[in-house]
């Protein structure tokens, strides 16, 4: 049996490490007094498992490791020169890149141009617009769990939106859509100062399923952004999705089958509306919804995907890593819909 590989990474995005610290090997988070940006560790909110440690950052020089996984610019660009020693800079090391290109959509270079590093994209949308240069890139999508027992009800005759610092990043996250439709639809905001917004605040991780899976459908205003996490955790409890046509999200939801995308906001106020008025319209679409997550978001294939990344990487195997896990065929498609 092959025996866990060590990884130290950076506390960027607290769900998506919580879903990765279920890949079954030993993940090492540097920590710095006062836990700033980047240096949090295993802050709360989230079942942390066993293989999750907390370092501190003055000790990581000191450490054993097997691979070093950046999730920011700031990792690559600053902290790898600040915790690392020049050894653990020669490791295997795998760039993890969240976000589509801001400067330009489609004539930024990555920072990364490194043949000797593994850019992985977490969308096919991601890797498409930036200008990754001569460093291999690799498309590995979401996986996400939901707690046992946390199903789609839809009773409540609202829409629910979880975006965090909606107000602070406007357009981006769609401050400006989110305030023009909840003028004609009950909509509820959620995450880190949607209190400013007239939102409901922060909720914890592990609660928001639970939460979430009370109100009629799902929406996301998000200009451009990768795929959000809580559209995938929307579609695996069930929730309808409405979003904008825009990044990966054309190829997440389908109308009329698991949701609704447009440009059109009228349009899809409309289809919200719908929504409210026939609760059995919005059950047909959670059916669908919740059996499309569970084959293309499922933490068995997101796990068992960065364990063959991790490890080709690790073994120097640089030319080969796993097919990501694409969206469902026209084959799939036909027969799921009988």
């Amino acid at each position: 049996m092959k025996r866990p590989l060590r990884i130290l990474t950076w506390h960027i995005h607290g769900n998506y490490l919580y879903y990765l610290s279920q890949v079954p090997h030993e993940f090492y988070l540097p920590v710095k007094p006062g836990r700033p940006e980047g240096y949090g560790g295993r802050l709360p909110g989230f079942d942390w498992p066993d293989n999750v440690h907390d370092i501190p950052a003055a000790e990581v020089k000191a450490t054993e490791l097997d691979c070093i996984l950046y999730q920011s610019h700031k990792n690559y660009l600053e902290d790898q020169y600040d915790i690392l020693s020049e050894a653990q800079r020669r490791l295997p090391r795998i760039f993890l890149e969240h976000n589509p290109p801001r400067q330009h959509p489609t004539n930024t270079r990555h920072p990364v141009d490194d043949p000797e590093v593994l850019l992985v994209h977490v969308t096919h949308f991601n890797e498409l617009m930036w200008d990754n240069g001569r460093t291999p890139t690799q498309v590995i999508e979401h996986g996400v769990m939901i707690p046992p027992g946390v199903h789609y009800t839809g009773e409540r005759p609202r829409g629910l939106v979880v975006v965090n610092n909606m107000a602070r990043r406007n357009r981006l996250t769609g401050a400006d859509i989110f305030q023009q439709v909840r003028r004609e639809v009950p909509l509820d905001l959620v995450g880190m100062d949607s209190e400013t917004l007239g939102g409901l605040g922060e909720i914890n991780h592990d609660e928001l399923p639970a939460l979430a899976a009370r109100y009629r459908f799902f929406f996301n205003p998000i200009r451009y952004t990768s795929l959000g996490l809580a559209v995938c955790e929307a579609m695996m409890i069930g929730l309808p999705v409405i979003g904008l046509a825009t990044t990966e999200m054309v190829t997440a939801v389908d109308n009329n089958v698991t949701g609704y995308v447009s440009t059109n906001i009228p349009w899809l106020i409309q289809r919200m509306k719908e929504l409210i008025a026939h609760p059995l319209r919005a059950q047909r679409l959670s059916d669908t919804a919740r059996y499309r997550a569970r084959q293309r978001f499922g933490i068995e294939r997101f796990s068992r995907d960065w364990d063959q990344t991790l490890r080709a990487v690790v073994g120097r195997e640089t030319a080969v890593f796993p097919a990501t896990t694409l969206p469902l065929s026209e084959t799939t498609q036909a027969e799921m819909h009988g």
